[in-house]
């Protein structure tokens, strides 16, 4: 695939596509755009479904809270964002998060088997002490 591919563009992205990409990038849930926008999350979710549009007003402040100009979310031109992260950089730290997961759970176990050997123990006492 060609580096010099322009994700956002206009012939590669819709508005939506631009609008979801850059909140994602700034570390933002729909819910919390929509907050800080004074709108609903379906608000947001339409908007990146290109159901609908925001009004200028909306857009000039939403283009603020995710770095962008209001020209690269319309049009894909002008200062937004760079293409997406390369996938197998992100699997490497999708397997490491998996193997931790794994390795908690594995705690957990050990923990609930634990807590398990020590109620029995305590239950037998209260039955002898009675």
């Amino acid at each position: 695939m060609n580096d010099e591919y322009d994700w956002f563009g206009p012939d590669a992205a819709t508005f939506g596509d631009r609008l979801a990409g850059a909140r994602e990038a700034a570390g933002m849930n729909q819910a919390e755009l929509a907050r800080r926008l004074g709108v609903k999350k379906s608000t947001i979710v339409d908007w990146e479904n290109d159901l609908s549009e925001p009004r200028a007003n909306r857009l000039s402040m939403m283009a603020g809270m995710v770095n962008v100009s209001i020209r690269w979310l319309l049009t894909g031109e002008g200062e937004g964002m760079d293409a997406p992260v390369d996938a197998d950089s992100n699997n490497l730290d999708i397997a490491g998060a998996v193997a931790e997961l794994r390795a908690i759970r594995g705690e957990m176990r050990a923990c609930s088997e634990r807590a398990a050997r020590l109620e029995k123990k305590l239950r037998l006492m209260l039955e002898a002490g009675q």
